[in-house]
C-alpha cells in the first residue's frame, strides 16, 4: 500500500492524498487551494497525477479546499465514483456551483479590467456546467456503514465533528500481496468537542496507520465557552462607538455559529435586541438551508432548541441579503449593524467590497473566526499590517481587528495528541493540512510522548505502508 499528498502537505489547503491498494487508485479528497491568486489557480490547475487514472474518490467533507476542484478533476477525465455523506453532498450540490459561478465572475471582472492592457485574461478551472456535470457522480454513504469499495477494500465514515456532514475515513484494506490486513484513518479535518450544532468527533479504537491534519498541532484554543460572551463584548462596545461588525466567514458551519450565538445573546438580552443582521452571501443562506434539513447530525443542546419552538438560525432580527443590489446599499446604512459575509479568508467574494468601504473607519470592527492560510487578505489583517491590498488599491488599516480563536472548529494540539493516543496498534502517524510551524512541534511530540513513529507528509513523496 503507498500513500503520496498532492496537496494540503506542508500547507493548509488543496487537500488531495492517493492511495494505491491492491491495484486501485483511491484519492482522498480533492480541493482548491486558497492563498495569493496566481499560485493557487496555477496549484489548482495542474494535476501532478493522472485524474483518468483515479479508480474512486472519497471525500471527508464539503469544504472547498477539500472539495472544491473536483469538478475540474471531472473535467480532466475521472470517471469513478465519489464517496461521501448525504450531507456533504447536499452541500457540494450548492457550493461547488458557487465557487463556479466566483470564478465565472472573476474572470468577467478581469477581462473587463485588462480589455485595455497586453496582460491575458484568466480562464474560470470549471464552469458552473462543469460543476452540475460532476455532482452526478457522487455516491453518499451513511455514518457508521461498513461498504465494500473492492476487493479486499472496505471503507467506513464516522463523524469527524468538524462540520455538517463532516467523516474520518476508515479504510480496512487486506493486501493482496502478503495478505495481511491494514487499517488507515484519514481524519479530513477533526472538529473539537462540546462545539455547539453538530455532535463530537468518533473516537475510534484500533488502527496500523492514521493520516491526520495538523492545522493547530501546536497551539490550544481558548475554551468554546468563552466564544459568545467575548462575542458580546466586542458587538457592545462596537455599536457604542457607532461602528459596524464586520465579521469575514466561511459561509458554510462558521456562518451557521454565529448566527446560532448571536440569537441566544438577543435571547439573554446580552447584546441590544433590536440590532441588524445582514448575512450577506447567497450561498451562507442556501447552506443554512440544508443545515435544517440535518437535525440527525446534530448534539442534544441543538435539538432542544428546536423543541423549544426555536430555530437557532432565524433571530427576527437577521436579513439574508440575496442581490448585488442589496448587497451594495449596505454600504449607505447608518447606524451600527452586523455584517457577516464570505469569503471565510477574504480572498473572493462580498466581504471584500464590505472591507474596502468600512476598513478605514476606526468605529467599526472586523472580527476574524476561522484560520487564515498565509499570504491572504484575512492573514495580513491577523498579523496586523497597516494597510492592505483590495481590488488593486490600497487601505489603511484604522478600524479594529479582533482575532476570536475559540470558534474554530478544528482540533487543537490537546484535542489531536489525546485522540491519536486513545488509538490502539498505531504503527505510523502522518501529518498533513498543516504549516510547518505547526506539524514539526507535533511530530516531534508525538515520537516523544507516545513512541510513535510521525512522519510530516511532502509534496509528491510517495509512503510505503
Amino acid at each position: 500500500m503507498k500513500l503520496t499528498s498532492y496537496g494540503a502537505a506542508l500547507e493548509v489547503t488543496g487537500s488531495q492524498h492517493l492511495i494505491e491498494a491492491n491495484g486501485k487508485k483511491i484519492l482522498l479528497d480533492c480541493g482548491l487551494f486558497q492563498g495569493r491568486r496566481k499560485d493557487a489557480f496555477e496549484k489548482s490547475r495542474d494535476f501532478k497525477y493522472d485524474p483518468t487514472a483515479i479508480d474512486a474518490m472519497i471525500l471527508s467533507h464539503a469544504h472547498i479546499d477539500h472539495s472544491g476542484n473536483i469538478p475540474h478533476l471531472v473535467k480532466e477525465g475521472f470517471q469513478g465514483v465519489i464517496y461521501c455523506t448525504k450531507a456533504t453532498k447536499d452541500l457540494c450540490d450548492v457550493m461547488l456551483m458557487d465557487s463556479a459561478h466566483i470564478q465565472e465572475a472573476d474572470a468577467e471582472y478581469f477581462a473587463r479590467k485588462l480589455r485595455d492592457t497586453a496582460l491575458q485574461p484568466i480562464e474560470p478551472l470549471y464552469t458552473q456546467e462543469d460543476a452540475e456535470y460532476a455532482l452526478k457522480f457522487f455516491k453518499t454513504i451513511p455514518l457508521g456503514k461498513r461498504f465494500k469499495l473492492y476487493d479486499g477494500i472496505y471503507l467506513t465514515f464516522v463523524e469527524a465533528g468538524h462540520v455538517l456532514g463532516s467523516a474520518m475515513v476508515v479504510l480496512d484494506i487486506k493486501d493482496k500481496e502478503d495478505g495481511k490486513e491494514k487499517r488507515l484513518i484519514f481524519t479530513g479535518d477533526m472538529g473539537r468537542c462540546k462545539m455547539p450544532i453538530i455532535n463530537d468527533p468518533y473516537q475510534i479504537e484500533e488502527a496500523d496507520y492514521i493520516l491526520t491534519e495538523s492545522t493547530y498541532g501546536n497551539r490550544t484554543h481558548a475554551p468554546i465557552e468563552e466564544g459568545i460572551p467575548e462575542l458580546a463584548r466586542i458587538i457592545n462596545r462596537t455599536v457604542r462607538r457607532g461602528g459596524k461588525i464586520i465579521i469575514p466567514s466561511f459561509a458554510f458551519e462558521r456562518t451557521q455559529e454565529l448566527i446560532y450565538g448571536i440569537h441566544l445573546l438577543i435571547d439573554r438580552k446580552e447584546i441590544p435586541t433590536n440590532l441588524p443582521i445582514f448575512i450577506d452571501s447567497p450561498l451562507a443562506t442556501n447552506i443554512t438551508g440544508i443545515f435544517q434539513e440535518h437535525l440527525e447530525l446534530y448534539d442534544k443542546e441543538i435539538r432542544d432548541y428546536f423543541n423549544l419552538d426555536h430555530n437557532p438560525f432565524k433571530p427576527k432580527q437577521l436579513k439574508h441579503v440575496d442581490s448585488v443590489e442589496e448587497s451594495k446599499k449596505l454600504n449607505y446604512f447608518i447606524g451600527p449593524c452586523i455584517i457577516i459575509s464570505a469569503s471565510g479568508m477574504c480572498e473572493a467574494g462580498r466581504i471584500r467590497h464590505h472591507l474596502k468601504n468600512n476598513i478605514e473607519d476606526p468605529k467599526n470592527t472586523i472580527v476574524v473566526v476561522g484560520y487564515m492560510a498565509q499570504h491572504t487578505l484575512g492573514r495580513k489583517l491577523v498579523d496586523g499590517v497597516p494597510m492592505v491590498k483590495i481590488f488593486d488599491q490600497m487601505y489603511k488599516v484604522n478600524s479594529e481587528v479582533v482575532v476570536v480563536e475559540s470558534f474554530s472548529a478544528h482540533a487543537d494540539m490537546n484535542d489531536l495528541d489525546e485522540y491519536i493516543s486513545n488509538i490502539k496498534g498505531l504503527k505510523k502517524v502522518m501529518l498533513v493540512h498543516g504549516e510547518p510551524d505547526q506539524s514539526e512541534p507535533m511530530a516531534e511530540r508525538l515520537k516523544t510522548k507516545l513512541g510513535v513513529e510521525t512522519e510530516i507528509m511532502e509534496p509528491e513523496k510517495t509512503v510505503e505502508l
